[in-house]
């Protein structure tokens, strides 16, 4: 049986799930689900990064340790995700005693290959992102996506990694012809960086108790994304059933945190002398109401709001409909709604009730369930919102105006046309509802049971219309 092992990023513990995080997540749930439809042996990874100053100083202004914030906190990410259905295999924390050992090693081998020296650090330090940064990424002085705050001045003696060493051969690897990194522009994004120059970069903080130590150094601990982005690997160590995942077929993550995924993680692994992942996707952002989601503009939505308005499976599927794969896309809670009883209540499940209805009792051949190759392609290239399309246009869209057109509803209960419409239309039914499986995975069981050898009508309207 073929491995596939995909995973999302650890996401920050200092803020609640929200619909940001949740959409990578689900994007990835869908992934792995149709690759377990293909039948492959699925490992889904995500987790929770709990290390670094930024946890260490939210735990602070809630006066608790900061591993009692994190006790408190990752158990809202796993709430969350069980309440939209994902079907990760395992949720890794940053905390583990197991994934420390693991980033000791990992470091450890870094070190013995001669990449790491000690150096003097002084410049721009958002602590939002965890992350030094340039001069050029700077506006009016401070990280554009944190506020003025967060960007701060350092100067301290740390350990540097020779990042610099790897370059060429990170840029022979995505210049490859394998689509390493994708979407296109990420992948022009960043090649442009690496090939305007790059200079090493700190592995270590100073003055950061919260964190990991380092094996050769106990007094300083490991820069947050050295410990973070091994997380990959580590569950894949410690897990003895998952020794074999290794390397990650797929890391999804958003265009924020692309430059440590696509090149510091990939420098990382070249010097331990570790197997590259086989592919890195990086998905743009939503906002709301043309702004972008922040905790301080209060204009988050988190899972728990869409579940209670829309229900599981709707949630799933109007999250994954607006996955942004190709440029930032507006949502909201009208535009979801409108989105729902456009698709799902007035579209699919109209025609399941009309087909139910009308199709009460005509036996059917089995199908052979097989998904489309174009629908496979399109999914694994992230192009969720087009896989969707090309279902409803092939099986929902086309039923819809056979039974328009042919209005079996005017013919007798025995006539041989209306029972083969009735057939066709259950027929395409029964595949849409298998493709759409990785999607809506409770509703489009019930659909796939209700149309197993015969038609039946639906209890109860799976999509009710919301005002």
């Amino acid at each position: 049986m073929k491995n596939f092992y995909i995973t999302t990023p650890i996401y920050y513990i200092n803020a609640e799930p929200t619909v940001g995080s949740a959409c990578t997540t689900v994007a990835a749930d869908v992934v792995a689900r149709m690759h377990r439809l293909l039948g492959e042996n699925v490992f889904y990874l995500t987790g929770t990064d709990e290390h670094g100053e930024k946890v260490a100083e939210t735990a602070k202004n809630a006066g608790i340790s900061p591993q009692d914030w994190c006790d408190q906190m990752a158990p809202k990410f796993i709430e969350a995700w069980k309440l939209l259905d994902i079907s990760n295999d395992f949720f890794i924390r940053t905390t583990d005693s197991r994934h420390k050992k693991v980033v000791a090693e990992v470091l450890q081998k870094i070190y013995d290959q001669g990449d790491v020296y000690q150096d003097q650090y002084e410049g721009w330090y958002c602590v939002g992102c965890e992350s030094f940064k340039t001069e050029k990424e700077l506006v009016d002085n401070h990280c554009p996506l944190h506020p003025p705050e967060k960007t701060v001045k350092k100067s301290e003696k740390n350990w540097f990694f020779r990042l610099s060493k790897y370059v060429p051969e990170i840029i022979k690897l995505i210049e490859s012809e394998n689509n390493y990194l994708f979407p296109e522009s990420k992948k022009s994004e960043v090649l442009a960086k690496l090939k305007a120059g790059v200079t090493d970069v700190s592995l270590s903080r100073e003055k950061v108790s919260w964190g990991i130590p380092l094996p050769w150094d106990n007094s300083q601990t490991a820069y947050v994304w050295f410990d973070a982005l091994i997380n990959y690997y580590s569950a894949t160590r410690f897990l003895e059933e998952k020794t074999d995942f290794w390397p990650a077929d797929l890391h999804l993550l958003g265009k924020e945190i692309l430059w440590f995924h696509a090149v510091i993680w990939q420098a990382m692994l070249l010097s331990a002398k570790i197997e590259l992942p086989k592919k890195v996707y990086s998905h743009d952002f939503y906002t709301i109401d043309n702004q972008k989601m922040s905790k301080s503009l209060g204009n988050t939505i988190p899972p728990k709001e869409m579940v209670e308005i829309f229900g599981v499976d709707a949630s799933r599927y109007l999250i994954a409909r607006s996955f942004p794969n190709n440029g930032d896309v507006d949502i909201g809670i009208g535009r979801f709604k409108e989105k729902y009883n456009a698709d799902l209540a007035n579209n699919f499940g109209n025609l399941v009730s009309r087909v139910g209805k009308l199709g009460d009792g005509i036996d059917l051949e089995k199908n052979k369930l097989e998904l489309s190759d174009k629908y496979v392609d399109l999914v694994n290239q992230l192009k969720i919102d087009e896989a969707v399309n090309f279902i409803f246009e092939t099986y929902i869209d086309k039923s819809n105006n056979l039974l328009n057109e042919v209005t079996p509803w005017k013919l007798e209960a025995g006539d041989p046309k209306r029972i083969e419409v009735l057939k066709i239309c259950a027929k395409n039914v029964v595949m849409a509802a298998y493709h759409l499986l990785p999607i809506l995975p409770k509703s489009c069981q019930v659909i796939t049971d209700q149309f197993d050898g015969k038609i039946r009508p639906m209890e109860s309207g799976l999509f009710p219309r919301i005002k």
